[in-house]
């Protein structure tokens, strides 16, 4: 059994619950807010009877094993490292750290200790990834991979009348890139690894923070342009284009719904093997499995990963002048 508490009480929580509420040996086990009533009705939905004001109360249950960080993005590290400390597993929702360097501190130390750390980033654990894997061969050389994932914020709302939500305030580490692009640059990376140059373009607010924006990443055969927006909305797809033919991801980069392959002049063929409305399911799945075999090594796969796409995040802030509080401290 994998006992679980959550830091955090946001629609991601609540998103989260409902997946672990459908997977065998996992429980949540307790929940920490800065407000005992911010967590009780989330708490109740699924019966957390042990809610936690005080966040070392919470690293010093027994009854925990892992601690799940859904905190705004400038606290991940620091939560995390004193999970770890603590002798926790631990789960960081995205963007894994701020910085790269606060990634490479996690990972040395969840080895030192022998512990679990994972980054919930859930569209690299759907199945679907594994059939554009499997079709990627189909299309030839590859030259092209667009990808756009466009939200349009409610909290944008907030930023156009004068105010500075989390998700756009660069003391948080919020912005374009790492709340929305991230799920395009973790989809590319995790088929053809990292690139050799990285760019940005990015549209920003008078505090420096991007609201959308264009990654380039350039391979040494190809091309990815990553598009992503929480300044409008858009037609979400990943496209990837070969010689041969080309291969569509259907909605985007975020949930991988549906693929659609068409080889030349060939009918075009539909693949999916995902049934779970909540595709959060399956990185839970994931971590779940890789905890009861203690399959360290996977563990350390998807670290390196992570690490990887972190660093592309620092090269496209820094290729576009993002500067966040955390990189003051580095």
């Amino acid at each position: 059994m994998m006992n679980i508490a959550t830091i955090g009480t946001g629609s991601i929580v609540d998103a989260i619950l409902s997946a672990i509420n459908e997977l065998e040996d996992v429980m949540v086990t307790a929940m920490y807010s800065r407000k005992r009533e911010t967590a009780q009705e989330l708490a109740g939905k699924i019966g957390i009877s042990t809610i936690y004001t005080d966040l070392e109360s919470l690293f010093l249950d027994q009854n925990v094993d892992l601690v799940y960080i859904a905190s705004p993005n400038s606290m991940h590290y620091e939560q995390a490292y004193q999970a770890l400390q603590h002798g926790k597993h631990v789960v960081c929702e995205k963007p894994f750290t701020s910085t790269l360097q606060e990634a490479e501190t996690l990972i040395a130390l969840a080895k030192e200790k022998n512990l679990l750390l994972f980054e919930a980033i859930s569209n690299i654990h759907l199945p679907n990834i594994k059939i554009i894997e499997e079709q990627l061969p189909k299309l030839g050389a590859i030259k092209l991979i667009q990808c756009n994932y466009s939200q349009y914020s409610r909290k944008y709302n907030d930023l156009l009348a004068g105010q500075t939500p989390n998700v756009f305030n660069p003391e948080f580490s919020g912005g374009a890139l790492m709340d929305i692009n991230i799920y395009n640059l973790h989809l590319v990376m995790s088929l053809f690894g990292s690139p050799n140059t990285v760019s940005y373009t990015a549209n920003q607010h008078a505090n420096g923070i991007d609201t959308s924006g264009v990654v380039v990443l350039k391979y040494p055969e190809f091309i990815a342009e990553c598009v992503g927006a929480k300044d409008t909305n858009g037609m979400n797809f990943v496209l990837i284009q070969g010689e041969k033919g080309y291969l569509q991801v259907v909605g985007g980069a975020n949930g991988c719904r549906e693929i659609e392959l068409q080889i030349g002049k060939e009918p075009s063929e539909e693949y999916s093997a995902q049934n779970k409305a909540n595709w959060l399911y399956y990185e839970w799945e994931v971590f779940r499995d890789i905890y009861l075999a203690k399959n360290y090594k996977r563990c350390y796969e998807l670290l390196q990963h992570s690490r990887s796409v972190m660093n592309v995040l620092a090269e496209a802030r820094k290729n576009a002048g993002i500067v966040f509080a955390a990189d003051a401290d580095k």
